[in-house]
């Protein structure tokens, strides 16, 4: 009897809203978190995850080494301050590559966590179903990205995880 619940528990809870998923968050500071394996971002306030988006990543996957190879970074990064993008609506940089990356020979630039394409706005959730940023974190609409630059900026959030 419980086998066949926790399953059709699982799906209750998915279509009301509610999410069974482990939250990957710890510390003590406001961060993003992203899993890529996962396609997830989640919004850490301390060790609680005040939310969580599906995310498309990078064409070319992930572990970038170089400008131009379609790829997410991986690793901790600095955040920027979300500003207005023509072509993704909201764009909230990532400070990559680090110092240490650059002395490794690391390259890249405009790598950050955006919105839709203002071109392919229209179809919201499915714009996720595959990945195809140049090296970036999507999110599927205005409005979550929205949410997301008011998050970053009420709780001053300064640092993205990348794993």
């Amino acid at each position: 009897m419980l086998r066949s619940f926790v399953p059709a528990f699982a799906l209750w809870c998915t279509a009301c809203g509610l999410s069974a998923e482990v939250s990957p968050c710890q510390g003590t500071a406001s961060y993003l978190h992203v899993d890529t394996a996962a396609h997830r971002l989640w919004l850490c306030d301390d060790a609680t995850a005040e939310r969580s988006y599906d995310i498309r990543l990078g064409k070319g996957g992930v572990g970038k080494t170089r400008e131009g190879d379609g790829k997410v970074p991986l690793g901790t990064y600095g955040l920027g301050a979300p500003r207005p993008s023509v072509e993704y609506g909201t764009f909230i940089p990532i400070k990559y590559p680090t110092r240490e990356q650059r002395a490794l020979g690391y390259t890249g630039s405009a790598v950050g966590v955006h919105g839709p394409n203002r071109d392919l706005r229209w179809l919201g959730g499915l714009i996720n179903v595959f990945d195809t940023t140049d090296g970036c974190v999507g999110l599927a609409t205005d409005d979550e990205t929205s949410a997301l630059a008011s998050w970053v900026t009420s709780k001053n959030a300064a640092i993205i995880e990348l794993e």
